[in-house]
């Protein structure tokens, strides 16, 4: 292998699948918001300098980065054989040195710096006076297309199929990397469609004012789902931007589209976007009231992805609040006013489950041999603290249930009012049986979410909602 030149490989989308540039902004915005309206004022001073100051305000870490495996077993293999490879990036200095750092497999290391943009020609300048005019090169952009030009070999790492049928074409090609394919279930995953059933919530006030029979009021339940599950695909989309660092450091996590490269930032925030506004001109149709609710629950999440969720305790009296939220716009969206006695069993039951959640969590941890759960103030130890208040809470929600049922309004309004007795005790063994799983580790990490793939769970709900119709129509005795 000592006759095989240089090679020289790129950063951003060939050697990481993500863009590291893209991935500082987001840094330097977790620690410093207001930087946002200096953004443009870098740049107009250049690439380099925008990259350079990024780099300098946002202490760029390289250790969880994603790499692309496949490129990078290439690399450890033609190492060992001898061979020098070159790390050559448009990516400012102190990143690329990050990088190389980690990685130990670089004997050069070609950045931005000194007010020079590494990029296209100036980067072929640079490899043919530093590396030399023969050399292989690895890249994945139609930036790189002069590079590979004067390459005696090409490596292409997850180029679109026209950049790669150029970069190849006359060339001798030592390893073609396919990118990863398009397929919808990647951005299902990504927009946590699955999550969309917590949205079902919108349609609880349509069912216990029993107005399912009015359609013009099941339209706008609809649109009403519609509208919150688009705005919670864009928000889930943009937590997972904010939660990067935070994702790639845990176990499971790691693997989301984002975290691990599968799916590009810029894409990511385009289709967010896009969301965003199909959801408000959705929401548009059903009224100015359910408008406004949509823009609390973003601001809300905003703030609980931003800031309020990293607070012990503070995190799930917000989850709470924002499932509360939901049936209070699904009030709004009917036009049905919303009982009091179902807004306080929604944030005694939501605060149960959310704890529930965090539990989960800390279980897992306490499984893996972990003591703290990354970017959360909570500790395996607090599982003493959490686990009596989230039962308290589940069952504080069972107490107020029945008080309910003896209201004046309730014993008017049902045919038959002693029937609703059933639902209480079916919460105790629901909720019971949810805290249970939970100590067992078979908890997935949203309980709402869990008992629509649980079968009991499936069961215990329809029997309470049939349960419930029965006490509203069915006379007894």
């Amino acid at each position: 292998m000592s006759n095989a030149p240089p090679l020289v490989v790129d950063l951003d989308g060939t050697l990481t699948p993500t863009d590291t540039l893209l991935e500082s902004i987001l840094q330097l915005l977790r620690r410093s918001p207001w930087d946002v309206f200096a953004l443009p004022l870098w740049l107009l001073r250049g690439r380099a300098f925008f990259k350079a100051t990024i780099a300098e305000r946002c202490a760029f870490s390289a250790e969880l980065l994603p790499l692309r495996e496949g490129l990078l077993e290439h690399l450890r293999v033609q190492k060992s054989l001898g061979r020098r490879l070159v790390l050559a990036t448009a990516a400012d200095r102190r990143i690329a040195d990050a990088v190389a750092a980690r990685l130990g497999l670089f004997d050069q290391v070609l950045a931005s710096e000194h007010g020079v943009n590494l990029k296209g020609q100036q980067k072929l300048a640079a490899i043919q006076t530093q590396v030399g005019g023969d050399f292989s090169y690895a890249g994945d952009s139609a930036a790189d297309l002069p590079i590979w030009k004067a390459a005696r070999s090409v490596i292409v790492a997850g180029a679109s199929s026209a950049v790669a049928r150029e970069a190849t074409s006359g060339s001798s090609v030592e390893l073609l990397i396919e990118p990863q394919p398009f397929t919808p279930r990647l951005w299902m995953r990504q927009l946590r469609v699955h999550q969309w059933a917590k949205n079902i919530l919108l349609f609880v006030p349509l069912l216990t004012s029993f107005a399912f029979a009015d359609l013009g009021r099941v339209a706008h339940s609809a649109l009403a789902f519609a509208a919150f599950s688009l705005a919670a695909s864009a928000t889930y989309v943009f937590n997972d931007l904010w939660d990067l660092d935070s994702d790639r450091a845990h176990p499971r996590k790691k693997n989301r589209p984002l975290a691990s490269g599968a799916i590009a930032i810029g894409n990511a925030v385009a289709v967010a976007l896009g969301l965003l506004v199909s959801a408000f001109a959705i929401a548009a149709q059903v009224n100015a009231h359910f408008v406004g609710m949509l823009l609390a629950y973003l601001v809300l999440t905003t703030a609980y992805s931003w800031y309020l969720k990293t607070l012990a305790m503070v995190d799930v009296l917000m989850l709470a609040g924002l499932f509360t939220l939901r049936i209070f716009a699904g009030s709004m969206a009917v036009d049905v006013p919303t009982s009091r006695w179902l807004l306080a069993f929604s944030i005694f039951i939501f605060f149960s489950l959310a704890l529930i959640k965090r539990c989960s969590e800390l279980v897992t941890m306490d499984k893996q041999g972990r003591t703290t759960v990354q970017g959360r103030d909570y500790r395996v130890g607090d599982l003493v603290v959490l686990w009596p208040t989230g039962v308290a809470a589940g069952l504080g929600s069972v107490v107020v249930f029945w008080l309910f049922i003896n209201a004046p309004e309730v014993q008017q309004r049902y045919a038959t009012p002693e029937l609703l007795w059933l639902i209480g005790f079916a919460l105790i063994y629901w909720l019971s049986r949810l805290w249970m799983k939970t100590a067992r580790g078979e908890m997935h990490d949203d309980p709402l979410v869990y008992a629509l793939v649980d079968r009991v769970s499936r069961y215990t709900v329809i029997g309470m909602v049939a349960v419930a119709i029965a006490a509203f129509f069915v006379k007894l005795g």
